[in-house]
């Protein structure tokens, strides 16, 4: 089995961390949004893994092809690197990736992470995988029969039709019969708002005959703005808890509180300070005389006399807040 991860978009709503960092390489609990989603996929499958396909923009650079690379490599498989140069939509972007589309094939969109375990029938055509949801207006969603087989797509429905919402992950036995229909979309010039969409591919594959199940997964974590990133953080620290080591035997903790689950990267120093519940403290981050929750804080970075909650600081960033002498008397209320 081969594996495609479309991962080129700009992360416009997770700026200004995405203006330096592609939003798949953002970490959360310790690890790059991406090497996250592949670890689990190959966690949770029998099937084994020749190719790893990685979708990126062209402006990324070598060190982040390399990093890719390896955590393909790592994980017992081959990494290739292919390149979207622009923003053409969802079938554009697996297109990129053809020489890989060849066999059985599985590809997940790398801007969310989720719980699940893939036990893939590869016997079947093709699988969506779903999510139920409670307002479905805002997604795309499978429509079953009473087989149990998709029998339409839909997007964004403004009357119910199904709560079960396409999360961008999906499983093809023939990926060359696929590279066909996305060839056709861009031939024929078929496209939706100005871009090619997988959901048009799938729909002229299933009006011939090819049959479509749904797969659904326990949990859908969404990592496209910052506040679903710390949410994300903080689900994938309790997931992991207990299975992962969160703490690294090169960091020190002196005169302070972890309150778990958090991470804690690579010669990390904590001094005097408390940090957690659901904080990640990456690579060589210093704390001192701080307070830190529901946060992540990126590489190198330094934060002294501070209180942060629910915020992402990046990379080697540099944050002291002033240290407060105080006189209050009876029954004040400092706001």
């Amino acid at each position: 089995m081969n594996i495609i991860i479309p991962m080129a978009g700009m992360g416009k709503r997770m700026r200004p961390h995405t203006l330096t960092t592609a939003k798949p390489l953002i970490p959360v609990a310790g690890k790059p949004i991406v090497q996250r989603l592949v670890e689990d996929i190959l966690a949770t499958s029998n099937e084994k893994v020749d190719e790893i396909a990685f979708i990126i923009g062209p402006s990324f650079g070598k060190d982040i092809e390399n990093h890719l690379c390896q955590v393909a490599e790592a994980l017992g498989a081959k990494g290739r690197i292919c390149y979207q140069e622009q923003p053409m939509g969802t079938a554009h972007a697996i297109l990129c990736a053809a020489e890989t589309l060849t066999g059985n094939v599985f590809i997940a969109f790398a801007d969310t992470l989720f719980k699940a375990e893939f036990n893939i029938d590869t016997t079947k055509d093709a699988i969506v995988w779903t999510h139920k949801v409670a307002d479905p207006k805002a997604f795309g969603v499978v429509k079953l029969n009473a087989n149990g087989e998709i029998e339409a797509f839909v997007e964004k429905p403004q009357e119910f039709v199904s709560d079960l919402a396409i999360i961008g992950v999906y499983y093809f036995r023939d990926g060359d019969a696929l590279k066909i229909e996305l060839q056709r979309l861009i031939d024929q010039k078929i496209m939706q708002k100005g871009e090619y969409q997988i959901t048009d591919a799938m729909e002229h594959m299933l009006n011939n005959g090819i049959k479509f199940y749904t797969g659904e997964v326990e949990e859908w974590l969404d990592c496209g703005s910052k506040e679903n990133t710390i949410y994300t953080n903080q689900r994938i620290l309790e997931i992991k808890k207990g299975k992962e080591q969160l703490v690294a035997a090169t960091s020190k903790i002196e005169h302070s509180v972890i309150i778990e689950p958090c991470f804690i990267g690579e010669n990390v120093i904590v001094k005097n300070s408390v940090i957690g519940p659901h904080v990640s403290l990456e690579k060589g981050v210093r704390v001192e005389d701080s307070r830190i929750v529901n946060s992540i804080i990126q590489a190198e970075s330094v934060v002294k006399n501070a209180q942060i909650i629910n915020s992402m600081l990046g990379k080697n960033v540099t944050y002291i807040d002033n240290p407060k002498e105080l006189s209050l008397g009876d029954y004040s209320t400092q706001i």
